[in-house]
């Protein structure tokens, strides 16, 4: 089986160069919280036309995610660490109400907020039996009646719940609601490692692993909890490096997370690790890019990834290889013909080559 991509292209913001310059925000594009993230377990593909898809009767569903009675109205997914206004009793996250003065469904002034731990308590339920089909634990499948005394297990259809967390956890992260977010991916690590656990490492677990971890990282990193985010970065890395080298798109999860942890590295002082992971990543790059010399994209990452190791490069002393660097970045931008549909590529190539070239002219002798 085909493995699942964790991290599309379009899930995450493209990473940029080093963050040594103010210009490589430029390079970086959108706005971690306005790209909408693919789900890694393919939420949005179609469904199998020979099967029936149960119905939550509380109206959540997982393939369209529709609003349910048990999610917040503010960041539109379930409902984490309830908070009730007062004095109206409308219920939200929160972290979400906190950020205002009058309650957004109803406009009464906030007085305060009270924690509603029954329907938290209620919500924590219904996470914990989402997705699960109940089913006896029967030898005779032909069997119709079962008697009320036989052992009724669960069958495991856990891609099904993990798609039903993920959304849930992007929708919070959209919304700065970050716990939220964390909590929900948490319990979808759980599952996945539980499955791996069970019935072994495959290509489309350890994708789907790989995803989330990475996810989890992205979620450490926005509350400011670096170690957490190196530590899920890392083994996020650990996972996807188990996947076939020739998927573009696992490829280029793989970089995306090693840069992250050499940017987290970098911003700690770390130059020498950042320098290493940057170069980890370079290379994963560089060999997607002979597998697929066609492809834009891949030359486009190729290039970010030269101005990510060059600029560390001279941050060190290594002014040189720095230069080196920019100077092979530029040339293969140059050089990169793109169709006029790629609209979104050109605009990210203008400002990856401007950066670079910027880089050189700040160090020409005057």
């Amino acid at each position: 089986m085909k493995p699942v991509c964790p991290f599309v292209k379009a899930s995450r913001p493209e990473d940029a160069p080093p963050p040594s310059s103010r210009k490589h925000q430029k390079e970086a594009g959108a706005d971690p919280a306005s790209v909408s993230p693919k789900c890694p377990f393919g939420y949005d593909a179609p469904p199998d036309a020979g099967a029936i898809s149960p119905k939550c009767p509380l109206g959540y569903d997982s393939q369209t995610f529709k609003l349910g009675p048990l999610s917040c109205m503010i960041c539109q997914a379930l409902l984490f660490d309830c908070a009730k206004c007062v004095p109206c009793s409308h219920v939200f996250c929160k972290a979400c109400i906190l950020r205002f003065k009058d309650c957004p469904l109803c406009g009464a002034d906030i007085e305060g907020t009270e924690a509603d731990s029954n329907l938290q308590s209620i919500v924590d339920r219904f996470i914990e039996g989402h997705g699960r089909i109940k089913r006896s634990h029967v030898e005779n499948v032909d069997k119709e009646e079962v008697s009320a005394k036989e052992t009724v297990i669960y069958e495991d259809v856990s891609l099904e719940r993990g798609a039903f967390l993920v959304q849930q956890a992007m929708r919070a992260f959209r919304a700065q609601n970050v716990e939220s977010a964390k909590s929900r991916l948490s319990v979808c690590a759980e599952d996945i490692r539980d499955q791996i656990t069970r019935t072994g490492s495959t290509s489309e677990l350890c994708s789907q692993l790989g995803a989330v971890l990475g996810m989890l990282g992205d979620c450490c990193r926005a509350i400011g909890d670096a170690v957490s985010a190196v530590t899920y970065f890392e083994e996020s890395v650990g996972f996807l490096e188990k996947l076939p080298a020739d998927d573009m798109e696992i490829t280029h999860t793989l970089s995306v997370s090693l840069n992250k942890i050499g940017d987290l590295k970098y911003y700690d002082g770390d130059l020498q690790a950042a320098r290493s992971y940057y170069d980890r990543s370079l290379n994963v790059r560089r060999d997607a890019a002979k597998d697929s010399p066609d492809v834009p994209s891949q030359i486009l990452d190729v290039a970010v990834s030269l101005a990510k190791v060059a600029d560390v490069d001279r941050s060190l002393g290594n002014e040189n290889n720095a230069t080196q660097g920019f100077q092979e970045g530029i040339k293969l931008l140059e050089s990169l013909t793109l169709k006029s549909e790629d609209i979104g590529l050109e605009q990210r190539r203008q400002s990856v080559l401007e950066f670079l070239k910027t880089q050189l002219v700040e160090k020409e002798p005057k």
